[in-house]
């Protein structure tokens, strides 16, 4: 008896405990009840001295997740009546989003609302309020992946609030000008907002190991969005290195950065074509530390720099190979990796890439060129030895050209003397063409050159010429030079004043003599002034030197201009040596040019402010006869005479006063 009361006790407790939540609505609150007193907009309560409002609107209610599965006491729990004993208890998101607020335990912003000292995001700042909460998917709700930027820009945008907690804002506004950010504001699904990479709940510093923008764990976080990419790098050298834990190695931020990524065609990005070299590469690959960690060459980018690949990079061109046209992108390797692109095996094609008809001749070569002593490659060794002889050639030269000219020029400064009088023809008017040429096509060249040498100095700046312009004006000017020196050739072989013209120039014996002798004289050493001919030791010294320099400037610039034809032709090194010649060589007959000849045309006093034979071919008698004494023939011939006379024997070479 007492076992069958006991059972219908059991069955009486399990009955009503699973028709509890059946029994009339009167025993639970209705929304209505609540928003009775709650839909009031004027109700508040009074908190330490301050209204605070009560007010939830039924509207927006409604349209939030929580409205739409639940009633206000699935929440207010201990809300029982209407009338309120005591102040409900404060409604926590951990009552059903456990795992959430266990995540958002760990971040920053829980880390810094705890220590009281800084102002932190909560559920209730990035979701909005609970009343108000929207599903994700939702395009009005702020945690909607189109309106995330814009969420955490309410903080993290204030440039005020974000250094008053000793942060900047400057992150996020760079972000909104980066290629993701664009993408974002332009309706992109796909692009990353900032959840994607620091996380949603568990954002934690990057320096943090369990961060997904810790350094070792940026591939694979940009990975989920770049799969491919991150395939390809993880398999470079670089993404080798950090796989075996070596923080030198590069990940993705360090090459594009980190908020501020912009697209590789966009010109103010570090990986864009005309920028890699100097602002990505750089960092790593041209100081010493590499060296001496892991036994890597140093000045690797400098060395580039200095290349005709480096310096066109540098003028602005964007077709000009840089470190990743050789070296790839992403799937950078060593060159003694058969799949490395700059493997001997596939030098040939990485070459061609730009270099039709490149052979493997010509690609078998060292690029990163270095003259320093630790060079010991042939190339290295050959363009040493240029420098080590240029260098005090030009030093002697230009010294030994100033010297000489200060010396006349301070005694002749002395002398000066008006002259007037009849005058003689100095120049021809073919000959005054031919200067006119000369005089063009060189101050072409020596801007148009030298400006490719140095890209940042003021005249190529003033010059403001793309590269592709530059190096077409630079070899129509040579063009013109070597063709004024080929017709030169013919004018001294077949004009009867152009042969003349080589026999009065041709150097001599006499010619020595009369250089130690007039610096004897100018400097007050020897009473007589030495008498010259038709040309003094200067003018035929600046003649042969100008037949010289163009010979040799016009041979080395076709060189560089078919490398490709002379590499496969010759050793590739004789490319490099030639690009050493023909820069040497070009500030040589630029400094020779602004210290011999300009002191022959302008600064001698003589002559001061200028010699105007290269314009109108003609100098004054009595000068002529003080330096041209010996020259019988011109003297004899005045200009009333020589007008008449189809061949003007007191004609000049064209580089000639």
């Amino acid at each position: 008896m007492n076992a069958r009361v006991l059972f219908l006790a059991a069955r009486f407790a399990l009955v009503c405990l699973f028709l509890t939540p059946l029994l009339p609505a009167a025993q639970k609150l209705k929304d209505a009840d609540c928003l009775a007193c709650h839909g009031d907009k004027t109700l508040t309560n009074d908190v330490n001295g301050t209204p605070v409002s009560l007010y939830v609107n039924e509207g927006k209610l409604k349209h939030s997740i929580h409205g739409s599965l639940f009633a206000c006491v699935d929440c207010h729990t201990d809300v029982k009546t209407l009338v309120h004993e005591k102040p409900p208890r404060k409604v926590t998101c951990a009552q059903c989003h456990a795992d959430a607020e266990t995540a958002y335990g760990h971040s920053t912003h829980a880390m810094a609302a705890k220590s009281g000292k800084n102002p932190a995001a909560s559920c209730v700042d990035c979701h909005a309020g609970p009343h108000e909460v929207a599903a994700v998917e939702d395009p009005q709700s702020p945690v909607n992946h189109a309106n995330i930027p814009a969420t955490c820009g309410h903080c993290h945008g204030q440039k005020f609030l974000m250094e008053a907690n000793g942060q900047s804002a400057q992150p996020f506004l760079s972000y909104q000008e980066s290629v993701h950010g664009r993408a974002v504001e332009k309706g992109s699904a796909k692009a990353a907002v900032c959840t994607d990479c620091h996380g949603a709940h568990e954002i934690i510093p990057a320096n943090d190991a369990q961060s997904p923008i810790y350094k070792f764990n940026v591939p694979g976080t940009c990975g989920k969005c770049h799969a491919d990419v991150q395939q390809k790098f993880m398999t470079s050298i670089h993404g080798q290195g950090i796989a075996r834990g070596n923080g030198l190695a590069p990940v993705c931020t360090d090459c594009h950065g980190i908020h501020s990524i912009l697209s590789h065609k966009n010109p103010n990005s570090p990986v864009a074509e005309q920028n890699v070299s100097r602002d990505t590469c750089a960092p790593c690959h041209e100081g010493v530390r590499l060296s001496q960690e892991f036994g890597l060459p140093g000045n690797r980018v400098s060395s580039y720099l200095d290349s005709y690949h480096g310096l066109a990079t540098q003028a602005g061109s964007v077709v000009a190979a840089n470190c990743s046209s050789c070296h790839g992108v992403h799937d950078i390797l060593p060159s003694n990796d058969p799949r490395s692109s700059i493997h001997r095996a596939n030098l040939d094609a990485t070459c061609g890439k730009c270099h039709k008809g490149a052979t493997h001749k010509f690609t078998t070569t060292r690029v990163h060129l270095q003259d320093g002593v630790q060079a010991r490659d042939i190339e290295s060794i050959a363009v040493r030895w240029v420098k080590r002889i240029y260098i005090p050639l030009i030093i002697l030269v230009i010294g030994a050209m100033g010297l000489h000219n200060l010396i006349i020029w301070r005694r002749k400064l002395a002398d000066r003397r008006s002259r007037h009088g009849a005058t003689v023809v100095r120049m021809t008017t073919n000959q005054r063409w031919q200067h006119l040429i000369l005089l063009s096509s060189f101050m072409v060249l020596v801007i148009t050159g030298f400006a490719l040498k140095y890209p940042e100095s003021w005249f190529a700046r003033v010059l403001g010429m793309s590269e592709l312009l530059r190096s077409i004006v630079h070899r129509m000017a040579g063009v013109a030079l070597i063709a004024a020196g080929i017709y030169h050739l013919f004018y001294v072989a077949a004009a009867r004043e152009g042969r003349r013209l080589l026999r009065d120039i041709a150097p001599g014996p006499r010619d020595g003599l009369d250089a130690i002798h007039a610096m004897l004289y100018y400097l007050g050493l020897r009473g007589e002034k030495p008498r010259f001919g038709r040309f003094n030791y200067a003018e035929k010294a600046e003649y042969w030197a100008l037949v010289w320099g163009t010979a040799l400037m016009g041979l080395t610039g076709v060189m560089l201009w078919a490398k490709v034809w002379v590499g496969n032709l010759l050793a590739r090194w004789w490319v490099d040596v030639a690009t050493a010649i023909h820069f040497y060589e070009a500030i040589l007959a630029t400094l020779a040019i602004l210290v011999w000849h300009f002191y022959q045309v302008f600064f001698d006093p003589d002559v001061y402010p200028m010699n105007s034979a290269w314009w109108d071919g003609k100098m004054p008698l009595e000068h002529y006869r003080e330096e041209h004494e010996l020259d019988a023939e011109t003297l004899a011939h005045p200009e009333s005479e020589a007008k008449d006379r189809k061949a003007e024997p007191g004609s000049a070479p064209a580089s000639a006063d």
